[in-house]
């Protein structure tokens, strides 16, 4: 993980959007380790990011000078299905909203947060930022996609127009602290790790996963990932700028640790770190998903950032994480 040498953030006020879920959470606790001591954040009910009105009012009374954009809806495979039309129109509004509203007020630099899911289904690997609409989506998640793909393009179209300084990062997977374990919306990894903890602690014999285990998975901790986030942020306008002042190639980096592994490795690491002694069972009849979604990190590599966090010992931590939740939840009960 980085050092930063000369923060432009510490002294700064910044707004970080969706700070309760897994990748603003983790913005926020290394905001805080880089000595940060204006922070503003709001819950959706303090703040409704949907509502046009409501962000143009808080954005004139706060004024903040650096905005983290990582609110959004967000879900696996089962909940894209599901309610696709609530992705796609959540997410524009959100997106919209918050890159007008910080427009107006003078924010200095914007960083909207998307997903690796932008890329085509079957596009070359590992996945380069240029790849960006050269093919068809995966079908499962494209509202979604479509969303974030019209977030990156709003932020390179405000640089162009009005001279804003919005870029985008693309992390790949992510898992860690404040992860949505809901088997109904959660994505593989938590869905694996709640699954495999609750047959260890039934006793049962086998634990179900989705497809077939073939498809390949790169896996990001949210703490590698804030890390990055932070580190573009004090990028110096030197290496800032051509990021931001391109005509050629949207201000998009991708952000992930360079390696992935199948959902059936994945699956058996999960076995291995909460102890589950039963066998895997792959359903054939659920989707995969995109067959393999790889990040081509050298962008950020070339901008001295790289991952620090091994799966593995991300993968412990989270687990104890999890146990010391779930003691919490029943000791309160």
């Amino acid at each position: 993980m980085s050092t930063t040498n000369n923060s432009l953030l510490a002294g700064s006020r910044i707004y970080v959007a969706g700070h309760r879920g897994l990748a603003g959470s983790a913005i926020v606790r290394r905001l805080q380790r880089e000595g940060c001591e204006s922070i503003v954040t709001m819950t959706r009910d303090e703040l409704d990011l949907s509502d046009s009105v409501a962000v143009n009012e808080f954005f004139g009374d706060v004024r903040p000078e650096y905005v983290f954009l990582a609110a959004a809806k967000v879900g696996g495979i089962l909940a894209n299905n599901t309610y696709p039309a609530d992705f796609i129109q959540e997410n524009l509004a959100i997106q919209n909203n918050t890159m007008d509203a910080a427009r107006h007020t003078g924010v200095k630099r914007l960083l909207f947060l998307g997903s690796s899911c932008i890329y085509p289904r079957d596009c070359p690997q590992p996945i380069r930022e240029e790849y960006m609409l050269t093919g068809p989506l995966e079908a499962t998640n494209r509202p979604y996609a479509v969303a974030k793909i019209a977030g990156i393009e709003t932020c390179w179209a405000l640089n162009r127009q009005y001279g804003t300084q919005y870029i985008s990062a693309m992390p790949t997977n992510l898992y860690g602290p404040n992860d949505n374990y809901d088997l109904s919306t959660s994505h593989v990894l938590p869905a694996l790790l709640r699954k495999m903890h609750e047959a260890k602690m039934s006793g049962a014999s086998e634990v179900a996963v989705w497809g077939t285990g073939t498809v390949r998975r790169e896996f990001l901790h949210s703490d590698d990932m804030a890390d990055a986030c932070v580190y573009l942020m004090n990028l110096p306008d030197a290496a800032y700028e051509p990021i931001v002042r391109s005509d050629t190639h949207a201000p998009l980096l991708n952000v992930g640790c360079g390696t992935d592994i199948t959902v059936r490795e994945l699956a058996e690491l999960i076995r291995d770190v909460v102890g589950f002694e039963g066998r895997l069972v792959f359903d054939h009849s659920k989707p995969d998903g995109t067959p393999r979604k790889l990040l081509d990190v050298s962008r950020m590599d070339q901008l001295g950032w790289r991952a620090g966090i091994s799966l593995r010992d991300g993968l412990e931590a989270v687990y104890a994480e999890y146990l010391r939740t779930a003691s919490l939840s029943v000791a309160r009960s």
